[in-house]
């Protein structure tokens, strides 16, 4: 059977929300979604492979904080073939209690790059500015006095 690509996007959608889902609960089913060889990009991480390469970029981001969400609410997808595109924001607090709310702060705001191979992740470039609660100020070039 041949599916559409209405389902098929619909698929990639599912188990993209799922990763979201699973990976903030803590979940270790999360790494299902990925294929072993999946590749990984976060700003200050830099680029890696695996789902050992996974752990650790969640071990590290996690271990810097006290909590930490996405607002599934808040999400917009772009598809394009093999790609899911998601927009979003995220809310939390990092080890010293300072919190963030993306759209009520400056941090919080994300964009994501998932790409597909045989019904899998093959692909997770995330896009952010790592530092959530505002505390590289000295590089605001225009301000904190913005809407946020």
């Amino acid at each position: 059977m041949i599916e559409t690509t209405d389902a098929v996007q619909s698929k990639r959608i599912e188990a993209v929300e799922q990763y979201f889902i699973r990976a903030d609960a803590g979940r270790a089913d999360a790494l299902d979604l990925f294929t072993d060889d999946v590749q990984l990009y976060f700003p200050k991480f830099g680029v890696a492979r695996g789902k050992r390469a996974f752990g650790e970029l969640a071990s590290g981001l996690l271990g810097s904080l006290r909590e930490f969400g996405h607002d599934l609410s808040s999400f917009r997808y772009i598809i394009a073939r093999d790609a899911v595109v998601v927009e979003g924001t995220t809310r939390g607090a990092d080890r010293d209690g300072n919190r963030w709310a993306g759209g009520e702060t400056a941090g919080g705001r994300f964009c994501s790059v998932f790409r597909f191979r045989d019904g899998l992740i093959a692909r997770m470039h995330i896009y952010l500015d790592p530092d959530y609660t505002s505390r590289d100020r000295e590089r605001f070039l225009w301000g904190t006095d913005r809407q946020w």
